[in-house]
Order: C-alpha cells, then sequence, then structure tokens
C-alpha cells in the first residue's frame, strides 16, 4: 500500500510517498481502506519533533526520542471497512466509517488496521457526509466536546467568547456552544469574519481591529482555541465564577489551574482530551454523528490535497492560518 512515510524529524521534506505492507487485521481488529484524513496542527508538531515544553517529553516519549518510532502519521481518517477479524461484532464489511486512530497514528497511508474497541475509536460515519467531511469533523470529539461541556459546564443563556474561532477547533466550538445554546462571540482575523458568522457566532470580533479585553464585556467561558490567549490577560473579561479554557498547556497555565483550583471564583481548566478513555472518545464521535446528522454541526474543509502532496498540506498548516481543516484525499 501507500503511505507518507517519515524517518527522521525535519522540514516537511522528510514526508517521503513509500509503498509498505499492507496491514492484516487481527481477530478483534477490522482494516479500513482510508478515504480521507487530515492534517492536523498536531502532525508538523510530530513531524520536526517540536512541543510545547511542557509536552516535550511527552510527546517524544509517544513519537519517538531520537527518531520517529511510528513512521505513519495521521489520527484521523474516513473510509470503508474492508475485513474484519473473526471476533469483530459491532461491525462488518462494506461500513463507512469515520476513526481516530490513538497514539499509534498511522491515517496517513491507504489502509490502517483498528480495533473495534479499545485504542482510538471508531462509528459509523454521518449519513450526510462525503468522507473528505467526515474525516473533516472526527477530531471534534476529543477538543470542543471536552472542552466546552466537560471542562467548561457550559450552560443555555451563557456568554461564552471562542478565540481563534476560523480554526479546525474553533468552527467546531462555535457549533457547539450554539448547539448548548450559548450567546456565543467569535474572534478572527477580518478574511474569517463572514465564516464565523455562517457558523452561527452572534458577535465576531476582528483582532486585527478590536481587542476584546478592552471592550468592558465579561463572559462566563473565554475558550482559547489557538494559543494566542493568556489567563492574565483575559482575567478582566472573565465573570465572576467565569472558566478560562485554553488547548495549549504551558507550564504557567498548569500553574495557573492548581492555583486558581483553591483561590479565587475565576477559573484556568485544561483538558487532556485525547488521553481520555476510548470508550469516551467512542461516545463523543457517535455524539458529533447525530449532531451532524441533525444539522447542528457541519464540517469546515480549507483545502484539498491528494496524498501525493501531503509536505505542501504540512507546509500550509505550519502558517496557522488555516480555516477548519485541511483534508487529503487518498482515495479519488
Amino acid at each position: 500500500m501507500k503511505a507518507i512515510v517519515y524517518e527522521k524529524y525535519g522540514p516537511p521534506d522528510v514526508l517521503q510517498l513509500k509503498e509498505v505492507a499492507k496491514p492484516t487485521p487481527k481477530n478483534n481488529e477490522i482494516l479500513i481502506r482510508i478515504y480521507a484524513t487530515i492534517v492536523s496542527a498536531e502532525d508538523p508538531r510530530a513531524r520536526s519533533g517540536t512541543f510545547p515544553p511542557l509536552l516535550w517529553l511527552l510527546g517524544r516519549i509517544i513519537t519517538g526520542l531520537i527518531r520517529p518510532k511510528n513512521p505513519i502519521l495521521g489520527m484521523y481518517l474516513a473510509g470503508e471497512i474492508e475485513s474484519v477479524g473473526k471476533d469483530v461484532k459491532l461491525f462488518k464489511e462494506g461500513d463507512q466509517v469515520f476513526a481516530l486512530t490513538g497514539t499509534g497514528l498511522g491515517a496517513h497511508a491507504e489502509y490502517r488496521c483498528l480495533p473495534e474497541e479499545g485504542t482510538g475509536a471508531v462509528a459509523i460515519k454521518p449519513a450526510n457526509t462525503t468522507y473528505e467531511e467526515a474525516a473533516a469533523v472526527c477530531d471534534d470529539p476529543i477538543t470542543a466536546l471536552p472542552f466546552l461541556r466537560d471542562k467548561g459546564n457550559i450552560q443555555s443563556g451563557q456568554k461564552v467568547l471562542i478565540y481563534g474561532a476560523s480554526g479546525s477547533v474553533g468552527t467546531n466550538a462555535v457549533q457547539v456552544a450554539r448547539y448548548y445554546g450559548a450567546e456565543v462571540t467569535g474572534v478572527c482575523s477580518t478574511t474569517n469574519l463572514e465564516l464565523v458568522k455562517s457558523l452561527g457566532a452572534d458577535k465576531v470580533i476582528d483582532y486585527t481591529k478590536e481587542d476584546f479585553t478592552k471592550s468592558g464585556q465579561t463572559y462566563d467561558i473565554i475558550f482559547g482555541t489557538v494559543g494566542k490567549t493568556s489567563f492574565s490577560r483575559c482575567k478582566s473579561s472573565l465573570k465572576q465564577r467565569g472558566i478560562y479554557l485554553t488547548t495549549v498547556p504551558t507550564l504557567a497555565i498548569v500553574l495557573q489551574m492548581l492555583w486558581t483550583s483553591m483561590v479565587g471564583s475565576k477559573k484556568v481548566r485544561i483538558a487532556f482530551a485525547g488521553l481520555r478513555p476510548s470508550s469516551e472518545i467512542t461516545k463523543d464521535l457517535i455524539f458529533t454523528k447525530e449532531l451532524i446528522e441533525a444539522g447542528k454541526i457541519k464540517p469546515v474543509i480549507d483545502r484539498r490535497y491528494p496524498l501525493e502532496q501531503m509536505a505542501e498540506a504540512h507546509r500550509y498548516v505550519e502558517k496557522g492560518h488555516k480555516k477548519g481543516n485541511v483534508v487529503i484525499t487518498v482515495v479519488g
């Protein structure tokens, strides 16, 4: 099978299209023919071996201390089950699925084996999406949902601000917050204002022209999805008992989380959502499917690349300006 392989850490050019052995499913596994995958913000970090300081050691333990442990990146995929192991009961050949591979990665290839239960998470893909669209939304269960619902305890009528509202996490977060009945303010750049409005944001702030922290508005939840905000900067914009969420757990954030858990009414919370039990992630994957089929969430795709242009996709994602997700079409 074809796969994008990297054998050393480095720039996008270390990614090479190669022929590798096609996997064979074990008794409890399904073999998925991958039709689409994505390049998430984590993929360039794993490829280059660079992680936030607090997560560097953990990141390298997962990806490999000296060289890549798993030479095929990619955590999110959508495709069709080609074959199943003899003990598989939840799926059958021909099922159309979307999935998270977990720390085993390996989605940037034509095939991937996954256990029906256990590592990663697999669910029947939404009936009203293409494979590309399904791949573009399957990161939602480990981002917007556990942050806003579980850590933020989002409630109907609350005021929620999403900073980085046009990115892959942000576009999902805006829609999830609207689903839970919140009044949503999105913060993004000029070129993305209309996109964020179309996702249901009640108000959109152009950060190139306005600093939301100086407006006098206060929010029940401020969700920093791209690591460009800080609790100290946002604290005055939080209501009493307000919650600050961030996807980038720096040392300062972890210390603030511990401190605010004991002192003060305004809290800092983070979610190591990808490290949750696979059973929890699977439930959220199925819930995401239901939201999409009900029209509550729609996929947002910025660009599409064929598998052969993976390096170009990485270069684009590394610029940090993608809107929604960057999809890789494996099977046209």
